[in-house]
C-alpha cells in the first residue's frame, strides 16, 4: 500500500445505509462538505454509491424527497479498487470510466475512498517533486 492511499483510508469514509433517508443523506453531505456518499450494508461491503448529482436528477424530476431512501437513487454497479492502486491507476481509472469517486476496499469491504480530487493533487505533487529534482540536478 502507497502511502497516498494509507492517508486516504485513515482520513475515513462518509458511509449511509441502503434505508437511510434522502433528506439524512442531504444533511450528512452539507455538514461534512462532500459530494458522495457511500452505501453500504452492516459488514461494510459496498452496495451503491450516491452524489449530489444523483440527488439533483431525483429532485429535478420528482420535486420532493419525502419517502426516498439512498437505495432508491445510488449507484448499484460501482467500480472499486484495492489498497494496492497507484495514483496513476486511478487517474486512468477515473477518466476512462467517468467517474469522480471510488471506493477503496480491502477484501470486499470498505476501508476508504477516493475523490478525483486527491488523485490530481497527489500527481501535482509527485511532478513538483520530480521538476524539484530534476532542477537540483541540472545544478549540480
Amino acid at each position: 500500500m502507497t502511502p497516498f492511499i494509507a492517508k486516504l483510508i485513515e482520513r475515513g469514509c462518509v458511509t449511509v445505509n441502503a434505508d437511510s433517508a434522502l433528506e439524512t443523506v442531504v444533511d450528512m453531505l452539507v455538514e461534512w462538505g462532500i459530494g458522495t456518499v457511500v452505501v453500504v450494508d452492516q459488514s461494510m461491503q459496498v452496495l451503491g454509491i450516491l452524489s449530489e448529482r444523483d440527488i439533483i436528477r431525483h429532485v429535478s424530476a420528482r420535486k420532493t424527497l419525502a419517502g426516498i431512501v439512498a437505495q432508491d437513487l445510488m449507484t448499484a454497479k460501482v467500480i472499486t479498487v484495492d489498497q494496492q492502486v497507484t495514483s496513476s491507476e486511478l487517474m486512468h481509472l477515473m477518466t476512462e470510466n467517468r467517474i469522480r469517486h471510488v471506493p477503496i476496499t480491502k477484501g470486499n469491504k470498505l476501508v476508504g475512498i477516493v475523490s478525483i480530487g486527491d488523485v490530481v493533487k497527489r500527481m501535482l505533487e509527485k511532478y513538483e517533486r520530480e521538476t524539484e529534482l530534476i532542477k537540483q540536478f541540472i545544478n549540480s
